[in-house]
This record gives structure tokens, sequence and C-alpha cells, in this order.
């Protein structure tokens, strides 16, 4: 009897630790975040450093940090001051920017997904000149033929061949096309202004390539992009403009002669951003860099083959 007890007790135990369910584990170690950064979290201001620099070498708006940083306009730092971008949002800043329309120093309003590489001012537009109508053909002069000398056959149709050979038919020339963008980390990269590179990449010496070309050529984006600075802050690049393309990547334009696009505007791949010039130089030349993390890199490594 006891042991038929003892079985019943032992049943009714092993019931009871079957209807309850274990209570879930529950991780509260810090989770390394989803959006890790490869930029610190703070920066101490060095000699020579600009907010703008700091900017460039971080792969930020120069406003990002100023208001993450409470500087104001005219955006003044110091030596040894910190700046916190922890609090900065690390999400590409081209994810799900629409594009923006935008008034000129033409006074011309420009789409910025206008679908012309460039935008010309009413003033520049030369109206298409009208080319007079061809003069009807007197149907009584009637060209004469005359032997010459030469030929004493009489006409057939190899003997005028022979007098008046027709002529060959115009060689179709192939019209010159551009080299397919090439593809680096998912950005599509072009070449930004026709021309030939006269100085190529140096870490050392020079942070990307000079390309040579006219007064006025037209600039382009090599990518699509956000406008995240344009001016004249930067010592020894002159009129400048850079455009963030990826949380990673961003491309730089230097010493143009004018600037065509505004801080904060979603541009395409190809659209004119600027003009070439010699702004703080001493040729006209674009000076273009790609860089990668803050790191300057090689652009004809990211450019297509021409």
């Amino acid at each position: 009897m006891k042991h038929i007890w003892l079985i019943t007790l032992i049943a009714i135990f092993f019931a009871g630790c079957a209807s309850h369910t274990p209570a879930p584990v529950i991780n509260r170690s810090p989770q390394a975040s989803s959006t890790n950064d490869w930029r610190p979290n703070t920066y101490t201001v060095r000699k020579g450093d600009t907010l703008y620099s700091i900017g460039l070498e971080h792969g930020y708006d120069y406003r990002e940090i100023a208001a993450a940083n409470h500087i104001y306009s005219p955006f003044r730092i110091r030596i040894g001051q910190k700046l916190n971008f922890s609090s900065l949002n690390t999400k590409d800043l081209t994810d799900g920017a629409k594009p923006s329309t935008y008034e000129n120093e033409d006074d011309v309003i420009v789409s910025a997904v206008d679908t012309e590489d460039e935008v010309q001012s009413n003033s520049e537009i030369t109206p298409p000149t009208k080319t007079a109508s061809p003069i009807a053909a007197d149907p009584a002069a009637t060209p004469v033929l005359t032997e010459p000398k030469a030929i004493r056959e009489p006409y057939s149709l190899e003997a005028l061949n022979r007098i008046s050979p027709a002529p060959a038919p115009p060689t179709k020339v192939a019209a010159p096309t551009k080299a397919k963008p090439a593809v680096v980390e998912g950005v599509a990269w072009s070449w930004p202004t026709q021309g030939k590179v006269s100085a190529r990449f140096n870490a050392a010496s020079n942070k990307g390539i000079n390309i040579t070309g006219k007064e006025g050529q037209a600039i382009t984006a090599a990518s699509a992009g956000k406008i995240i600075y344009t001016g004249a802050d930067l010592r020894g690049y002159g009129k400048l403009v850079i455009i963030k393309h990826s949380k990673t990547l961003l491309s730089v334009y230097a010493h143009n002669s004018k600037i065509n696009v505004k801080e904060g505007q979603i541009i395409k791949a190809g659209q004119k951003i600027a003009e070439m010039g010699d702004t703080d130089t001493d040729k006209v030349k674009l000076h273009f860099e790609i860089r990668q993390k803050g790191k300057s890199v090689d652009p004809e490594q990211f450019l297509p083959k021409s």
C-alpha cells in the first residue's frame, strides 16, 4: 500500500513539472549597435583643423558636427576642444532623400533631377539661326558635257565614270562612347569631366588626381549623392564642392571657377555641379578626390577605364 501511495505522489510531481514552461533567459549584457560606425565617438581639435576639414576627414556634413556640439556660425573651434560624434546620425544621409528644387545665381529654377547635364540661363541660350532655303535650279540651264581631248571613244557610262569618277560614299564615324560607370561598394562611378590627367594620386603629395581643361568647362557629379559642402573655406582647394555618396564614400571637386549647386541638394550622377577654374591654384584644372572612410584613395581605382 505504501508503495502505491509513493508511486502516486511521484506521478503527481512530474505531471506538475510538465505543466510549467521554463522562464525565458534574457540577455541583459550590452548589445553592439546594428549601425556600427567607423568614426570615433569623439575628436580633439588639433592645430590647423577647421570644422570643414574635420567634416571632410570623417565623412560628416560640417553642419551636423556643429549642431551636435552647439557650435554656431561662423563655426569657430579651438585647439584642444573635444567634439562629440556619438550623437550624430550614422545612417546614410542619402537614404530616403528626396529631390530638391532650388534657385541658382542666374534666377533659373533648376530641378535636382533635371535630365539635362547642363542648365543654361536665358541669357546664355542662343536661338537657332535660320538657314536660307536652297535656290531652285533653272530647268533651262542644262549642263553641257564636253569631251576631253584625251577621250576619243563615244560616250558611255564607263567613259563618263573615267571622265568624272563618282565620289566615294562618306565613311561613317563612330560617335565617341562614354565608358560604363564602374561600381565600387554599390556606388557607380564615372569621370567628372573630360581632359588629360596631368597629375596622378600620391598618398604623400597629391590626395587625388588633377584633370586639365578649359576655363568654364563643365564639372559633373561622379556619382549620385548629397551636396554636403560648397565654398572656399578649405585652404588650397579654392572653390570647392563635396558630395556624400554613402556612409563611407565622399567625392571632392576643387579649384572651380563657379559652383552650380547648393548645400543639402540631392543630385544625380552626371549632373553639372560646377565649372572648371583656377581658384587657389596656378592653372585651370579640376582636382578630384575620393575619400573612403575619411582616407584619400586613388580615384582611378574607382573610375571606369577610359
